[in-house]
């Protein structure tokens, strides 16, 4: 298989990050963005403002004609969650058959309850659908420090392809063939953020902060066990592990809406990818009866269905019960 093309679909912090990834693991890349401003400004001062002193590598080069990427070896989808399926519908018609398409989109479709992967499926039909997920920062990518991630495919041989195309001295992609392991993870793992953010906010302590992830990652692991997800996926990079990162971190976007609940300031949640999927997590939960208390009660607060006080009430005075 050759992925020498790499096209990003996509000129976000992560999708810009994501290039110039690709670009230092030795492929050219074709950035793809919707807003010809964009495309104007990447190729003239050749930084993106959403990652202010990152230069784009000489690799990448912007486009704005959705065209332009039909040449590509390999897609990787670096839009949010709910608008995966306007892209993927958008790139259908200019997609080769055979052609893996990465989702970089952390999420759960509203509405539909469609994982990412499904969505690529139902648009391109003739796609390889896989996904990209794990501990990753944009700005950490894009600077090219240390990080170690998951990528997904039902095909081993192409997941094993698509993590040597990408991967470099100092960006590890660990492939595997459990998507929707992968999938879950990085769904749940962005709705229980808000939830550490909220604990942060509300000035709670360290030792609540400890509890919530640990029993966030409970409720993350019921979630992935029911749904068919393999246990070493759910311990890994892309679930575990990327819970960790964005439960501790202010860089999250998730993690910092939640800190703004917590303090009371009304937060703006238009590039959180958790508050979109909360309530789509807590209604597939409920479909498949899998008790998710913490997700339920974000859910519920961004919802405007409970105060942040009386979430934290409701999961503080649940009846005491034995650990699992």
């Amino acid at each position: 298989m050759s992925l020498q093309r790499i096209a990003v679909v996509g000129a976000g912090a992560w999708g810009t990050a994501l290039a110039n990834c690709a670009a230092r693991a030795g492929r050219d890349v074709m950035l793809w963005a919707r807003d010809a401003a964009m495309v104007a400004e990447l190729t003239a001062t050749r930084e993106n403002p959403r990652l202010p002193g990152i230069r784009l590598d000489e690799r990448v080069a912007a486009t704005g004609a959705i065209a332009d990427v039909a040449h590509a070896d390999a897609v990787l989808l670096a839009v949010p969650a709910q608008d995966s399926r306007t892209a993927a519908t958008a790139l259908a018609p200019r997609s080769k058959s055979g052609t893996p398409v990465i989702t970089c989109a952390k999420g759960i479709e509203r509405g539909t309850h469609c994982f990412m992967t499904e969505i690529i499926a139902e648009a391109i039909p003739g796609a390889l659908p896989a996904i990209l997920s794990g501990p990753s920062f944009a700005a950490d990518v894009a600077r090219g420090l240390p990080t170690a991630v998951t990528l997904a495919c039902a095909d081993e041989a192409t997941a094993a392809a698509l993590s040597r195309a990408l991967g470099s001295q100092t960006f590890r992609p660990y492939h595997t063939t459990d998507v929707r392991g992968v999938e879950i993870g990085g769904a749940a793992k962005n709705v229980l953020a808000i939830a550490a953010g909220i604990v942060a906010g509300r000035k709670l302590g360290a030792s609540a902060t400890a509890a919530l992830t640990t029993r966030g990652f409970a409720e993350l692991a019921r979630f992935g066990r029911a749904l068919g997800a393999r246990s070493e996926t759910l311990t890994g990079l892309s679930g575990l592990g990327d819970l960790i990162l964005t439960c501790s971190s202010p860089q999250s976007r998730n993690f910092s809406l939640g800190i703004a609940l917590g303090e009371g300031r009304a937060p703006d949640a238009k590039l959180a990818e958790g508050a979109f999927t909360a309530r789509a997590l807590t209604e597939l939960a409920t479909e498949k009866g899998i008790e998710m208390p913490i997700a339920t009660a974000v859910a519920a607060v961004l919802d405007g269905k409970l105060s942040v006080d009386q979430a934290i009430e409701s999961l503080l005075t649940r009846p005491f019960r034995a650990e699992g």
